[in-house]
């Protein structure tokens, strides 16, 4: 896949709409989630999800001829699904079970933090100003755990810490694996990470009381189609047609939009303290980004902003 701009020329609406798209959709996945949640179960939730988003794309991709995995990525995505669904979605889905959409949003715009740490853990050693970058936002971390609203749920505080870790190491780990095509894998890690999903929420007895609201089936519909599926294919569009350095730019546009549709459609309420928090976060992650862009190397991100929400 090439990270710069590709050789087949985009015009600038289409380049507009997909990172529209890309920013709209991956940011309002995580109220979707918390509205699914009102009747899915957060484990369950992700494996229905997971497994009919993969189940689509991998019939799509195999009806337009694209090679199925071999065995030995299938065991690769085995692997990867742990960390880029399960602990990364999954835990995301468990939190908003006791925090908000929109402070889920924030926690998690720290992942590209975490991405460079192990980037620099894997050789690959920051520039000075990435290390600026990784100081600031590590201290916006540092500052929404220390007292914001996040910090009186323990379950909400370890599930939002862990779930960027996983994502990022995901991603780093990935970067020297035999992976399948970028949409393939996608649709592998869905089908793959749906299974360890079942096995969470059967270890966690999780079951459905009573069937789910019409609501709450109409957002796990949406975090299927607008999360999984079309926000992801507009992202790899991307990639194709942009820098990196604007493909993933989505890290740090995705919470203010996620916190505004938490206010604006489920009365969320934020402290002056939360934004601040999100405000430093996020001005780590842009110095990270635009110092990889000066640098000329790809941006370490996920398939889908969520960690995926």
């Amino acid at each position: 896949m090439s990270n710069a701009a590709s050789a087949r020329p985009a015009s600038p609406a289409a380049i507009a709409f997909a990172l529209a798209s890309v920013y709209v959709l991956w940011g309002s996945t995580y109220l979707a989630i918390r509205f699914a949640l009102e009747s899915y179960p957060p484990f369950l939730l992700g494996a229905i999800r997971m497994a009919l988003a993969g189940a689509i794309m991998y019939a799509v991709l195999r009806a337009r001829g694209e090679a199925r995995p071999t065995g030995r990525q299938w065991r690769t995505l085995w692997v990867l699904s742990i960390w880029m669904v399960l602990l990364s979605n999954g835990l995301v889905n468990l939190a908003e079970t006791e925090v908000g959409s929109g402070l889920a949003a924030i926690a998690v715009a720290s992942m590209p933090l975490f991405a460079g740490v192990f980037s620099m853990l894997r050789g690959r050693h920051p520039s000075r100003i990435e290390w600026v970058g990784l100081v600031v936002g590590f201290l916006g971390v540092l500052w929404l755990n220390a007292g914001s609203a996040l910090s009186s749920s323990t379950l909400g505080l370890v599930c939002l810490i862990i779930a960027p870790i996983a994502w990022a190491w995901g991603s780093i780990w990935s970067r020297d694996q035999d992976l399948p095509g970028p949409f393939m894998s996608a649709a592998g890690q869905m089908l793959t990470g749906s299974i360890w999903m079942l096995a969470a929420a059967a270890l966690t007895g999780e079951r459905f009381d009573g069937m789910p609201s019409g609501g709450a089936t109409a957002a796990m519909l949406y975090l299927v189609v607008a999360g999984s599926i079309f926000g992801f294919t507009a992202y790899i569009w991307l990639l194709h047609h942009v820098r990196p350095a604007l493909a993933t730019s989505y890290a740090y546009v995705n919470p203010p939009i996620a916190v505004l549709f938490g206010a604006l459609l489920a009365g969320e309420r934020f402290t002056a303290h939360d934004l601040g928090a999100m405000a430093v976060i996020l001005v780590g992650v842009v110095i990270i980004t635009l110092a990889k862009a000066r640098a000329g190397k790809p941006v370490e991100a996920p398939a889908e902003s969520e960690p995926a929400a």
